[in-house]
């Protein structure tokens, strides 16, 4: 495969809620192995826009094309299968309280694979050494810290070696330290696997640190007003882009 070409491309893509419209003309595209961060202030659609990208809900027109197929036009059984390419990070890490952080790993790989249990548990505590928790196997969500817990969810994520992580607002709820540590293991991920990973976030200082292109919704236009690398788009951009992005009034 080519690193350079895209890997998911949205056009013309119309987004809401019986009479409510959220979104309109969306069209951006993704490269393989680049980090993609989706901003706009609360409420322009940032969350909205990741769970159509994941197959949650479908649009109200438009493509949304992973890997050169359609998803809009999927079945149940084929957004299934899509399942087993993608990872997602949901804001709460959204582990389960029951299970120890070993099993919430080996969950993906118990869903969709046949290996022996002997080899889901290696391989899961592979990715949990990959996010620096190794030897906390047995802990519980708990017993976890809030970094600890996002840790463990994007090794959860990682289980079925996805082609694109879609993580959402993986900051929130951290400490300014915690995220920057996020962030350094974000960028590992990125460079050592590969990795294509989709951000909806509104933390700034992680956009600068870690994204290769952003787009920027407004919810007033209900549409994207900005596309590109971080800094330029910052400089470069309509006054309200340049306001949002430099944090002034």
């Amino acid at each position: 495969m080519m690193k350079n070409d895209n890997i998911v491309t949205v056009n013309g893509l119309d987004i809401g809620y019986d009479e409510n419209l959220v979104l309109k003309d969306i069209n951006f595209s993704v490269k393989r192995g680049e980090i993609f961060a989706i901003l706009g202030g609360s409420g322009s659609g940032k969350s909205t826009i990741l769970k159509h990208m994941i197959g949650l809900y479908k649009p109200l027109k438009g493509e949304i094309i992973i890997n050169g197929k359609d998803i809009v036009k999927f079945e149940e059984s084929e957004l299934i299968k899509l399942n087993q390419h993608i990872g997602v990070l949901y804001q709460s890490g959204a582990l389960f309280s029951s299970m120890n952080i070993l099993e919430n790993v080996m969950l993906p790989l118990r869903e969709f694979t046949e290996l022996p249990p002997e080899y889901t548990a290696s391989l899961s505590r592979a990715k949990l050494g990959l996010v620096g928790l190794s030897g906390f196997e047995d802990y519980y969500p708990h017993e976890l810290s809030g970094g600890m817990k996002k840790r463990a969810a994007i090794a959860r994520a990682l289980a079925l070696n996805p082609d694109i992580l879609f993580f959402d607002e993986p900051s929130a709820g951290l400490d300014p330290l915690t995220s920057i540590e996020l962030d350094d293991l974000i960028l590992e991920l990125k460079n050592e696997l590969g990795t294509t990973i989709i951000i909806v976030t509104h933390e700034l200082e992680s956009i600068f640190a870690i994204a290769d292109t952003i787009i920027v919704l407004d919810q007033n236009k209900k549409t994207i007003v900005a596309h590109g690398e971080p800094h330029k788009v910052r400089e470069s951009s309509i006054s309200w882009v340049r306001k949002f992005l430099n944090r002034s009034r």
